[in-house]
């Protein structure tokens, strides 16, 4: 508990803290303003409905805090933000105009950034006419309508109100990692899903009673994967590196051996966010066709426990976290750094042969990374047929899947920050040693 106060006791990391708090305490009670015109009471009665047979619009709602089910000016979520991110960086690696800005600097950064805004505008606008279009098209088997008044005036005021309270929630994410602790559109994203959780387990606690064993396994197992997930995070592959000595005067510089630390993991929780966010598209497209045989078609091979559904998403996790580590981790900037500076691998020659023999050791360890990030991320599926469809398939997901690497991978990063404005006052960190295994010199 000491070290918990040490956070409180500087200044800078207090006010970064009750910043963040502020703008999530914003989010949440600004997702309780509802979109006119919709009947909130038949959407819940639809949305009871998804959940038990565990639809893709479960999944979504639980991503979008349950602002879904709630007819929310912020249904969109910030899916949209991470959509538009995804596309530019997709252009940023093929199309030249791109790759000039991403090596320009802050000038170009601020470009991106502002392409994305707009890409975010444009996407989110399609997201909401499908939403409107979908939710229009909804009838309880009572013959109740979601919307009960379907005209113009209900499709352009739903549009405006969900473009709107996307990009205010971007404004809100891009806040906190300004002038916050973390990563603002990922904390926003962990509120969301951590606002879910007390229903999921309220909904399976009236059930204990028939077989609690099987409760205190769930309660292991989840352990026991939050412990791989954490070890995993925080794995590195250090690769040893020489620096000659340099004299300059009287002095000597250089000759210390040092060693670059690879994570195992570099690309973190960005390939679960990113894949996620495509595995929504065909949920969207099928909005489109609402009493077509195509948009069912999407909705049944898309659904969250299909077999379909899972390959694909483990496909794009595996292709994402590629992709994303090649963003993230440089090898030939890393051995041009290295060779202005002195330093060398042992064995390996300066320059295109050290930043080849790092790319390859960074493409080895990558592999296996990519593939735990997707068995994490079917791990629910597995464990709902596992149980024969026993459990729910939301209670599933927070023993693996999404929603706890999410978790987990946005818990270390802003423990990270924590920790880093805590050793530079001089205070000790969360550990007894002070340090985070992972992320210091000493592992």
């Amino acid at each position: 508990m000491n070290k918990f106060l040490n956070i409180f006791r500087i200044s800078d990391l207090r006010k970064k803290l009750a910043f963040t708090g502020f703008m999530l305490l914003i989010y949440r009670l600004g997702g309780k303003v509802p979109v006119p015109g919709v009947d909130k009471g038949v959407l819940k009665s639809f949305m009871d409905q998804a959940t038990q047979q565990n639809s893709l619009l479960g999944l979504y709602d639980t991503f979008v805090g349950g602002f879904f089910s709630q007819a929310s000016i912020f249904t969109l979520g910030i899916m949209p933000y991470i959509s538009a991110s995804i596309i530019i960086q997709l252009l940023g690696s093929v199309v030249p105009y791109f790759q000039k800005l991403q090596k320009e600097g802050e000038l170009g950064r601020r470009k991106i950034i502002q392409l994305t805004r707009y890409g975010t505008v444009l996407i989110a606008s399609m997201q909401s006419i499908g939403v409107s279009v979908y939710l229009s098209s909804i009838k309880l088997n009572n013959g109740a309508s979601v919307v009960p008044d379907g005209s113009f005036y209900f499709y352009f005021v739903t549009i405006i109100t969900l473009v709107t309270g996307t990009i205010f929630i971007m404004w809100l994410g891009e806040q906190i990692s300004d002038y916050g602790l973390g990563n603002g559109i990922s904390l926003i994203i962990m509120c969301g899903i951590l606002a879910q959780a007390p229903f999921v387990f309220q909904a399976e606690w009236f059930n204990i009673t028939s077989n609690p064993y099987r409760y205190i396994f769930l309660a292991i197992l989840m352990f026991v994967i939050t412990f791989v997930v954490v070890l995993v995070n925080t794995g590195v592959r250090k690769i040893p590196v020489q620096y000659a000595k340099r004299v300059v005067g009287r002095k000597v510089y250089g000759g210390q051996a040092s060693h670059i630390p690879l994570r195992i993991l570099t690309a973190g929780v960005m390939p679960i966010i990113f894949a996620q966010a495509l595995m929504f598209l065909p949920n969207t497209v099928a909005s489109f066709f609402p009493d077509s045989g195509f948009g069912d078609a999407l909705r049944i091979y898309f659904s969250p426990t299909h077999f379909v559904y899972s390959i694909f998403f483990a496909l794009l996790i595996i292709i994402f976290t590629y992709f994303y580590t090649a963003i993230a981790f440089n090898p030939v900037d890393v051995a041009d750094n290295m060779k202005k500076q002195g330093g060398f691998i042992p064995g390996v020659r300066p320059g295109k042969a050290t930043s080849d023999y790092i790319d390859r050791i960074l493409t080895r360890v990558t592999l296996p990374s990519s593939i735990f990030l997707a068995l994490i991320a079917v791990f629910p599926i597995i464990l709902f047929r596992a149980f024969n469809e026993d459990i729910s398939y939301s209670l599933a997901s927070f023993y693996g899947g999404t929603s706890l690497l999410i978790i987990v991978g946005v818990a270390l990063d802003t423990l990270q920050q924590v920790e880093s404005h805590m050793l530079m006052r001089n205070y000790d960190g969360f550990l007894n040693k002070g340090k985070i295994r992972g992320r210091s010199r000493r592992y």
